[in-house]
């Protein structure tokens, strides 16, 4: 079924046509519940109803009142002018940044403003420290720094009343220093109602380090004028459906999301354009009779990067136990010698262990043989491409979080030198590259979609060979940690993968669970030749302060989905954000190991042996980092916290 239904599929699908789309929907800016989201939503309905698709918008409300399961909404923003002038010194006056140009230029949300302000330059900002002696009231920072730390100090704290920022994000090795001296970064204050609301500029680099130089000469003096507003509005989300055959209640799910300013080309109109020709090329096949219709659903969506996934889920609730899997389009139409990027499957976190990421590197490996060997006798992809784990970000986050149970991973290019800039750009997209993508997203969905007992047995030995590589590696590395505790974790993840396969028939599973623990048995005993007479770098059986009380607690959440996502701490104090900031700043991986954590917290392990789990997935233990991350979300009344005794 593989090669055949690939071999359809790929034929009909158009990359040239996903361009087209993309064309069209940098057109708008679309910055989350705006009139420009509205704008794309209804010109991805258009072409959906054109295809003949059942598709529909919902709507949701955009104001600070409403919450997605703990996920805070937002008021709905628009701007239709914002410009800002150097007028001193005068031999220097000119325009800065002009909205009407490039809507990068304003920061996102900005507040509606007409006047002049001197400017006063931060060369960090991001500790008080950096404030001593300055005297910011009724003035305009300039920064590099992290623009919603800077909002917090120089304006809420010291009386500043905007912001100018002129940073650029490295992403090595395809961004260094000054390689996008010209470029704006994409840059959104994001408030819940809480916070002293105030306006802010971007510049590019080279503007800035120019600004730079005249601040340590002299005064120097810029007048904005901005025509903004905020509102209780609207978020959209754009649904339409294949309906499967036989098991309609039973669906796979296709997410892009739909945000980000413009242009945003590859971030995310890509995702958005190969999501849409996908939706329309599997129509096309099974109308005219050339793929038989889907026994399961097919779901599309496109939505606000998250907040539409915590949107759309928690209005759902009732269908998300139908909803076997999905796969999450993000930036997947780079061109990978403009951009240096690499077509990224990301895994789900190991909490939501399926079948998923096995069918997807299969698929990927025969969909891609664009190259012929000499001799002609084999293929082999003809660009980058990788497999890596789980660190959240994107819509994927929530569905495979385990409260939700829809196991998802994301394609992704990855790096992309013009993520997030002004400089995301319709010829940075190659519809090669969407051909790939949206190739691939199609037939994943479809095979999915009409998965019976030969596929999900077929499924289970090809997880079995896969699992077989990784249980090797683990073996042959054995002097970098304990491989025996490393291979126990590897085949309690497998077997719970391998269980998942009874979402799509319930085949026999005890044979090829046995020779999975047959394949960790033989693994145990390699790793024990190799590590005799090797020196071993066992960890200890002592614990630690924190490993102690780690080991006494057990979390249970009360929520569904993660819930240190949008606004979660706008209610803290004052105090209590600025410790926040301190503790978790500098922390390696503090993000994705703060949300695996929450994963597991189902009121079955300890803290502790929920570390010992994040430490097996991604080489980072930090326990006072989880201990304390539990504490926060005890404290925001979202966790119990229980004694193990």
């Amino acid at each position: 079924m593989i090669k055949k239904n690939f071999a359809i599929i790929r034929q009909e699908y158009s990359g040239t046509a996903a361009k087209e789309d993309v064309a069209a929907i940098i057109r708008h800016h679309r910055i989350q519940a705006s009139p420009g989201h509205r704008a794309a939503a209804q010109y991805v309905l258009d072409e959906l109803k054109k295809a003949g698709l059942e598709a529909h918008i919902e709507t949701y409300p955009a104001n600070y009142q409403t919450k997605f399961w703990n996920a805070r909404s937002f008021q709905e923003w628009s701007a239709t002018s914002a410009t800002l002038h150097l007028i001193e010194p005068e031999k220097e006056a000119g325009k800065l940044a002009d909205y009407r140009e490039e809507k990068i230029a304003l920061i996102q949300r900005s507040i509606p403003f007409q006047g002049e302000a001197e400017v006063v330059l931060l060369e960090d900002g991001m500790e008080e420290a950096d404030y001593d002696g300055l005297d910011l009231a009724g003035k305009i920072v300039l920064t590099k720094a992290s623009v919603n730390r800077v909002h917090q100090l120089a304006v809420e704290k010291f009386g500043a009343m905007g912001i100018l920022f002129d940073g650029m994000a490295l992403a090595p090795p395809v961004r260094l220093p000054m390689d996008l001296a010209d470029a704006r970064q994409y840059t959104s204050f994001w408030w819940t109602g809480h916070e002293t609301e105030c306006f802010g500029f971007v510049l590019t680099p080279r503007q800035g380090q120019w600004l730079r130089g005249l601040l340590k000469k002299g005064p120097v003096k810029v007048r904005a004028d901005i025509q903004a507003a905020l509102y209780d509005g609207e978020i959209e989300v754009v649904t339409a459906v294949l309906p499967g055959s036989e098991k309609p209640d039973e669906s796979v799910i296709l997410v892009s999301h739909l945000c980000h300013p413009q242009p945003s080309a590859n971030d995310n109109a890509s995702g958005v354009a190969a999501n849409l020709e996908a939706a329309r090329t599997l129509k096309r096949l099974i109308d005219i009779g050339q793929l038989p219709p889907p026994q399961r659903s097919i779901r599309f969506l496109w939505m606000p990067e998250m907040t539409g996934s915590f949107a759309y889920l928690s209005r759902h609730e009732a269908d998300i136990p139908g909803m076997i899997a999905g796969l999450n389009l993000d930036m997947v139409g780079a061109d990978q010698e403009q951009t240096g990027a690499v077509m990224v499957l990301e895994r789900p976190p190991d909490s939501a262990a399926s079948f998923v990421v096995d069918l997807a590197e299969r698929l990927r490996e025969e969909l891609f043989d664009d190259v012929e060997t000499y001799g002609g006798l084999e293929g082999y992809a003809h660009f980058r491409y990788a497999t890596t784990g789980f660190t959240g970000g994107s819509d994927h986050y929530i569905f495979s979080d385990p409260t939700v149970g829809v196991p998802m991973p994301m394609f992704i290019q990855w790096p992309d030198k013009f993520y997030h800039t002004s400089q995301d750009t319709l010829e940075k997209v190659s519809p090669a590259t969407l051909n790939r993508s949206g190739t691939l997203a199609a037939a994943f969905a479809y095979f999915i979609a009409m998965a019976g007992e030969k596929e999900a047995t077929w499924l289970a030995y090809e997880m079995l060979a896969r699992f077989q590589g990784k249980v090797a590696q683990v073996a042959q590395t054995a002097w970098n940690g304990n491989p025996v505790t490393k291979l126990d974790y590897l085949l309690d993840r497998q077997e719970t993968a391998v269980h998942t396969l009874h979402r799509l028939f319930p085949i026999a599973l005890t044979a090829v669970l046995q020779e999975t623990r047959d394949l960790v048995t033989q693994a145990k005993a390699r790793a024990k030749a190799i590590t005799t007479n090797q020196p071993t770098n066992q960890p200890t059986n002592s614990l630690n302060e924190w490993e102690q009380k780690a080991a006494a607690l057990i979390p249970k959440r009360n929520y569904r989905g993660p819930g240190l996502g949008i606004g979660a701490t706008a209610e803290l104090s004052a105090a209590e954000k600025e410790a926040l900031y301190q503790f978790r700043k500098g922390r390696k991986g503090a993000y994705t190991a703060q949300t695996l954590a929450e994963y597991w917290a189902d009121g079955r392990h300890t803290v502790l042996e929920i570390i010992d789990r994040i430490e097996m997935e991604i080489g980072i233990r930090d326990a006072e980092l989880i201990v304390r991350e539990f504490e926060l979300l005890k404290r925001l009344g979202l966790v119990t916290l229980a004694d193990k005794s």
